[in-house]
């Protein structure tokens, strides 16, 4: 991992694995999380060439706070990580909390993105024909109702979370998780997948809850830009029995983004979607890549 300083003067963490002069696939990490690569996904993409480039969003790990912001500042900070890296245009991939901010990146910088993969990603808050925490577990229902209250109401909710987010092993992660994990999502709990999630919480949180908090802000702010304007290739990957982010997000999300290709998986989970699907999602994101 690199800290890298921005042209405004902060900080933002970042890792470059896979093939010299591969293309890039950027992976937006979720809510909470960082930086840390987890090896299942790093290993797809190096199969495939693509250099894996991971950063910890604003708040996050050694990345600087940037209180306030909005989904739509992600674009700013890929700007210049492209710029850092040398990188015309790239593969942008999100997963969770990552990817209203992929999507973002894919509206936003369509110059330097090719293609956009959402994996089970939230929709806005506000909207008429789903609500965003219908369906979620008990946890991320608290969270989110919270978070519509401010920053003095949801902290200290999250700062209790953080103490068992990072227990180092699968047990600790099904503790921390509670009600956030149907059967199908404990079964992928594997000792790698375990302790991959966890070491990525544990980097996230180790300099507290910021990036959390201001993540959970800016889902329940308006967004600072519209699906309308994608006008790149967008891969939506949903689960249905997903207790972190419900099947009708996938659902709205394959039926408002423009031109999306969908993929509404029966019997999927939050993590099992991403552990048994990884190298399909990117054999199909690669496609959108010039040969």
């Amino acid at each position: 991992m690199t800290v890298v300083t921005l042209p405004d003067g902060r900080r933002l963490d970042i890792e470059v694995t896979g093939p010299e002069g591969g293309r890039v696939l950027l992976f937006l990490h979720g809510t909470p999380g960082a930086v840390t690569q987890l090896r299942w996904i790093q290993r797809a993409a190096h199969a495939r060439g693509l250099r894996l480039v991971t950063y910890s969003r604003p708040g996050y790990g050694s990345s600087s706070r940037l209180a306030g912001r909005r989904v739509a500042d992600v674009a700013r900070d890929v700007t210049w990580l492209l710029d850092h890296l040398q990188v015309d245009r790239c593969l942008v991939a999100g997963w969770s909390g990552g990817g209203p901010h992929a999507l973002a990146a894919g509206a936003l910088l369509a110059d330097r993105v090719a293609g956009v993969l959402s994996i089970a990603g939230i929709v806005p808050d506000g909207l008429t024909d789903v609500d965003l925490t219908t369906g979620m577990g008990d946890e991320n229902v608290e969270e989110f109702r919270l978070a519509r209250q401010g920053e003095p109401a949801l902290r200290p909710l999250l700062e209790r979370l953080a103490t068992t987010m990072a227990q180092g092993d699968a047990a600790g992660l099904v503790e921390g998780l509670g009600t956030l994990l149907p059967a199908v999502d404990r079964a992928v709990l594997t000792a790698e997948v375990g302790e991959g999630l966890t070491a990525n919480f544990a980097e996230g949180l180790r300099t507290g809850v910021d990036g959390w908090v201001d993540d959970d802000l800016a889902f329940t702010q308006p967004w600072g830009f519209e699906l309308a304007q994608l006008a790149v290739p967008v891969f939506v990957w949903q689960g249905s029995e997903d207790l972190m982010v419900p099947f009708a997000h996938g659902q709205w999300l394959a039926s408002h983004v423009p031109g999306a290709t969908s993929h509404l998986e029966q019997g999927e989970g939050h993590l099992s979607i991403v552990v048994g699907a990884i190298d399909r999602m990117l054999d199909e994101l690669v496609t959108v890549l010039p040969r």
